[in-house]
């Protein structure tokens, strides 16, 4: 072997490789940005936002809520005035748990008589309610304990009963499946990856086999190239959620919940900025090799960003903030929502109208800059 013309070889892909910025971008930076995100993220449920409904008002009811908060799984949050505003923030995604205490609290408390606090969880993520759950169920024991030691120093002998009866329940996965949290968040997640994939490669491609000047010189409009570029992969799209609902349904046997309509109308709205993310990275990159190391740029936190697999409520200020100007967030809400808790348009209105402000924001930048690229 001479290593001469070896070191010789070598030197040039050196060369050729440090030339490139945007391979040494996504080859250097995309590792490192992975490790701080999986170094902050957890997938811890400490923290959960919790709506309350106190219907006692006194210092029992302050110091049993106080018992909840110390815990540090649960974050005093939301106040109601009603069941129904205990419903509607769980059902829309605000509020991970309710607790609802009775009017008659305090005076039972002092009867030496035993009061029921309802402790309802959203089980759509089923690891994170068996975990709320068993921690309500210990307050709930832990404060009894407290009551009873009370009432035995105050009147010398042991009281049965005593105490509080928490009656934790878990709403929407009754049967705590964690293939229902799963489901339909892979549903969101490959539509995001499939349809940006398609976007970007469809023009990249063309790019490099040197048929998208000769599209570009020819009399069609740049808004019809684009038009029938995104038609067909929109209908790949929607070929692709149709299977994955047929096998969510009668393989996993998860329910769907809500609208049909809606979800495919959400997810048209969705597509928007999967392709505009297709779109702007095809302006980027000059090879197909190029796109697929820069839309990790995109794809990667988001996935991580987005709630898919640690909770957003448990990631650090910076991170959570972050998340909010990811697409894919507001969809998995969407997603989970209408097949899990089948909540419709007056629950979920704010989600769809962020997500379509960002998905059309993204979709219009892309395909202007794409259309200055090809003028």
């Amino acid at each position: 072997m001479n290593w001469r013309r070896a070191w010789t070889i070598a030197l040039k892909e050196y060369t050729q490789f440090f030339r490139d910025r945007r391979t040494i971008a996504a080859t250097m930076l995309m590792p490192l940005i992975q490790v701080v995100l999986y170094g902050y993220l957890s997938s811890d449920v400490r923290y959960q936002p919790t709506v309350v409904w106190d219907l006692s008002q006194s210092a029992e009811s302050r110091q049993l809520l106080e018992a909840f908060t110390n815990s540090q799984y649960f974050s005093m949050k939301y106040r109601a005035t009603s069941m129904a505003g205990v419903v509607r923030r769980i059902a829309d995604g605000a509020a991970l748990a309710g607790i609802v205490i009775p009017p008659n609290y305090a005076t039972l408390l002092h009867q030496g008589k035993t009061p029921q606090v309802m402790v309802a969880v959203d089980a759509s993520d089923a690891t994170a309610a068996r975990t709320s759950l068993s921690v309500a169920q210990a307050i709930g024991s832990s404060v009894s304990a407290k009551i009873e030691r009370k009432a035995i120093a105050a009147r010398g002998i042991p009281i049965p009963h005593v105490g509080v009866d928490i009656r934790a329940r878990a709403w929407y996965n009754t049967a705590l499946r964690q293939e229902v949290f799963i489901v339909p968040g892979v549903l969101a997640l490959v539509m995001q990856f499939t349809m940006t994939f398609l976007s970007m490669s469809t023009i990249v491609r063309e790019r490099e086999l040197g048929t998208l000047e000769q599209l570009v010189v020819s009399p069609i409009r740049s808004s019809e190239l684009m038009l029938g570029k995104m038609l067909p992969l929109m209908t790949i799209g929607y070929i692709n959620v149709t299977a994955i609902l047929l096998m969510a349904i009668f393989w996993f046997g998860v329910p769907i919940a809500g609208s049909v309509v809606l979800l495919y109308f959400t997810v048209l709205v969705f597509f928007f900025t999967t392709l505009g993310m297709g779109i702007l990275v095809s302006t980027v990159a000059k090879t197909y090799i190029q796109a697929t190391q820069l839309i990790q740029f995109f794809l990667m936190p988001s996935m991580l960003l987005s709630g898919f697999i640690f909770p957003v409520d448990a990631m650090p200020v910076a991170l959570r903030a972050l998340s909010y100007l990811v697409p894919l967030t507001y969809f998995l809400t969407i997603v989970r929502g209408i097949i899990i808790k089948g909540v419709g348009i007056d629950y979920l209105w704010p989600q769809i109208a962020l997500l379509a402000a960002l998905g059309l924001g993204v979709f219009v930048f892309a395909v202007t800059r794409f259309q200055k690229r090809i003028d």
